[in-house]
C-alpha cells in the first residue's frame, strides 16, 4: 500500500484578507480549487455555497463552519470516487423530490425566489442545476455508505450476548419505564360532521363568488393557524410539499379562481389560485376541520359502557371483545394491543403515548380498564377522534438495558456499531491511497480525521 500523499496547494488567494475561518465569506475570491481527493475536486464556490445553504436552514455550529464542511465535502468525494468504480446509481425522482423541497425550504426562509436569487446571487436555473448536482453526488454517497453498511449481517443472539459481555457497562442505555396497553375504540358519525363542514365552505364558496374577498373570510374562519392572519396565503412554494390532492386541484385553477371542496388528511379545504410558476404556486385557502360536540361524545362514551358491561356479564375477556367490537382496524385483529407501526414494538415509553392516553393510563393498575375517553388515532397530520377504553396489560420498570429484556434493543445497537466501525474502516483505508491535496487556507482547520492534513 502505498504513502498517504496529502499535499498543500501553493499559491495566495487574490483579496483573501485572514480572518478567524468560521468569519470569512469568500464573495469577492476568484474561484478555484480548494482541495483534490483522486480525480475529484472541490471548489471554493461549492464550499460557499453549501455553508449559505446551511445558514439559510438555521444550522449554528461552535465549530469552524467552513472545516467541518469541507472535511464532510472530503469524506464525500472518497465515497463517491468508490460508488462510481462500482457502478452505482441513484433514484432520479427521489433527487427531483428532494430539489424541490430545497427550493421550498430556502424560499420560505428567505421570503421567495427574489430574494433566493440574491441572497446566492445567481438565477434559480442555476441554483436548480447546482443543487441537483450536489443532491445527484449526495445520493451516491448515501449508497455507497448503505452498501458498506449492508455487508454487515444481522448478529445471532451468540454474539449479541459477546457483544453484552465486552460493552462497558456505563456504556449501556438506560431503557426507560415501558408500558403495553390494549384498547377498544369507536369513532363518531362521520358523515354528519362532514356535512355540516361542507356546508359551511359551499356557503362561503358562494360569497366570494359574489364579491366578497376570500383573504378577509380566511382570515375569520380558516382553522390554519399558520396562515390565517395573512389571508390565508401560502407563499410561493413547490406543489411537492402540499398533500397531493391540494396540489393537484390548485394546479388547475387559473389565477384568481376558486376551488370546489378539496379534502386532504388536513381536512377540507378551499383554495383560490393567485401566482403560478412552472411546479411553483401561492394560493389562499381556508381551511375547515371535522369537529364533534357532546351529542357524539356522550354517544361514543354510552356504546363503550354497553361493551364493557358484556365483558362483565358475560364474561368476556379483552381480547376477544376488541376483536368484536373496536372499531380501529389498526389494533382490533390483535385483541387491541398497541403496536409501533414503524418497529412492530408493543412496548411504549411515556413520551410515545399520547397525552391524552397517559393522562389515564397514569391513574391505572396493572389489569385494570378504564372508563371512557376521547383521544384520537394515527391517521393524516393530527389524527381522527376517536372515543375508546384502554386495559393496562403490562409495565416494564426503567433499568439499565441488559440481556434479558432488551435483546432486541442490544442487537440493533450491536449492528449500528459494527455497521459505524464498517464505514471508518473504509474511510480510514481509503484516505490512506488515496491521492488528495489541500489548500493552504485550511491548514488551520482542526479535522476529525487528522489523516487529511499528515
Amino acid at each position: 500500500m502505498r504513502t498517504v500523499r496529502i499535499l498543500f496547494l501553493i499559491g495566495i488567494v487574490t483579496a483573501f484578507v485572514p480572518l478567524p475561518v468560521s468569519a470569512q465569506r469568500y464573495d469577492n475570491v476568484i474561484d478555484r480549487t480548494v482541495a483534490v481527493v483522486g480525480a475529484e475536486m472541490i471548489q471554493l464556490s461549492e464550499l460557499e455555497a453549501e455553508a449559505q445553504m446551511m445558514q439559510v436552514q438555521g444550522y449554528v455550529s461552535e465549530k469552524n463552519l467552513r472545516c467541518m464542511i469541507l472535511e464532510q465535502m472530503l469524506e464525500s468525494k472518497i465515497y463517491l470516487t468508490q460508488a462510481k468504480e462500482d457502478s452505482l446509481t441513484v433514484n432520479a425522482e427521489m433527487v427531483e423530490a428532494n430539489l424541490e423541497e430545497r427550493i421550498s425550504r430556502a424560499m420560505k426562509q428567505l421570503g421567495g425566489q427574489e430574494e433566493v436569487e440574491k441572497y446566492f446571487g445567481k438565477k434559480l436555473h442555476r441554483l436548480r442545476q447546482e443543487w441537483r448536482d450536489v443532491l445527484n453526488e449526495q445520493g451516491l454517497v448515501q449508497e455507497m455508505q448503505r452498501t458498506i453498511a449492508g455487508n454487515v449481517s444481522e448478529l445471532t443472539p451468540k454474539q449479541v450476548k459477546e457483544f453484552y459481555r465486552t460493552i462497558p457497562k456505563d456504556s449501556l442505555p438506560v431503557v426507560s419505564t415501558q408500558y403495553q396497553i390494549s384498547q377498544i375504540a369507536v369513532y363518531p358519525d362521520k358523515k354528519k360532521a362532514e356535512m355540516a363542514v361542507k356546508e359551511r365552505l359551499l356557503d362561503f364558496r358562494e360569497r366570494i363568488l359574489n364579491g366578497e374577498k376570500f383573504s378577509v373570510l380566511a382570515s375569520l374562519y380558516s382553522e390554519d393557524p399558520s396562515n390565517s392572519m395573512r389571508g390565508g396565503e401560502l407563499g410561493m412554494m413547490s406543489k411537492t410539499i402540499y398533500w397531493p390532492q391540494f396540489s393537484d386541484a390548485a394546479m388547475s385553477l387559473k389565477v384568481g379562481q376558486v376551488s370546489p371542496i378539496v379534502e386532504t388528511p388536513d381536512g377540507f379545504h378551499l383554495i383560490q389560485m393567485i401566482e403560478k410558476d412552472g411546479d411553483m404556486f401561492n394560493a389562499r385557502h381556508l381551511l375547515l376541520q371535522l369537529h364533534y360536540g357532546e351529542e357524539d361524545r356522550k354517544a361514543g362514551f354510552a356504546k363503550l359502557d354497553s361493551i364493557k358491561n358484556v365483558m362483565i356479564e358475560d364474561s368476556l375477556t379483552f381480547f376477544d371483545a376488541a376483536r368484536f367490537f373496536s372499531q380501529d382496524p389498526a389494533t382490533r385483529t390483535n385483541g387491541g394491543v398497541l403496536s409501533d407501526p414503524h418497529t412492530g414494538s408493543a412496548l411504549f415509553e411515556k413520551d410515545q403515548l399520547k397525552p391524552e392516553d397517559y393522562k389515564v393510563l397514569r391513574n391505572m393498575k396493572i389489569g385494570d380498564i378504564s372508563e371512557p375517553f376521547e383521544s384520537s388515532d394515527n391517521e393524516g397530520r393530527n389524527g381522527n377522534t376517536m372515543y375508546k377504553i384502554i386495559k393496562f396489560d403490562k409495565e416494564i420498570p426503567s433499568h439499565t438495558a441488559d440481556i434479558e429484556q432488551d435483546l432486541q434493543l442490544l442487537s440493533d445497537m450491536a449492528v449500528m456499531r459494527a455497521r459505524e466501525k464498517a464505514i471508518s474502516d473504509f474511510l480510514d483505508e481509503k484516505i490512506k491511497s488515496a491521492y488528495i491535496v489541500i489548500d493552504p487556507m485550511f491548514a488551520g482547520c482542526e479535522f476529525h480525521r487528522k489523516e487529511w492534513l499528515k
